[in-house]
């Protein structure tokens, strides 16, 4: 993963209006440089760490295939979402992903909760992460919401390393 950059706006732009992979995300109206002008904003925000978004590469074909973002970064949790990944991700493109936002949170920013939400039709997506082992906390009508400790991600590491090693 990189942080997003200016050069980026197109490629995001694409991601979000594309309506098979971007349809549990909030809805985007505009253009790229919509997306070129909200990237200059928030730059400020990742310099002063309040949040941090990524492009997602596939280090195989060395082509950007998503983008994730860290956010609503407290004293001791962050939030992530608008998770995209393209068909060019390799095949544990997720996971891998996955586990580099929180080794980015937990080890790097030293934050010790995860707290995310996942919209009740993003079957794949809440299925996936049941099977990380991030717990349940709670759902309304449209999403589910989920916690994942530090702790418990690096006992998840090293059951599974594995998996995490070959990702």
């Amino acid at each position: 993963m990189r942080l997003v950059e200016e050069r980026d706006a197109e490629f995001l732009w694409g991601l979000r209006v594309d309506p098979t992979i971007s349809r549990y995300l909030s809805t985007v109206t505009g253009d790229s440089q919509q997306q070129l002008n909200w990237i200059r904003t928030y730059k400020e925000r990742e310099r002063s760490e309040k949040e941090f978004y990524f492009i997602i590469m596939n280090e195989t074909t060395n082509t950007d295939c998503g983008c994730v973002r860290v956010y609503n970064i407290s004293e001791d949790s962050f939030t992530w979402g608008s998770w995209i990944l393209t068909s060019d991700k390799p095949a544990k493109g997720a996971l891998s992903s996955a586990c580099l936002v929180y080794k980015f949170a937990f080890e790097g920013l030293r934050l010790k909760t995860a707290k995310f939400d996942v919209m009740k039709g993003n079957v794949h997506t809440i299925a996936f992460h049941r099977r990380f082992g991030a717990t349940e906390i709670g759902e309304d009508d449209t999403n589910v919401y989920f916690s994942l400790s530090a702790e418990d991600f690096q006992h998840l590491l090293v059951r599974h390393a594995s998996n995490f090693l070959s990702a």
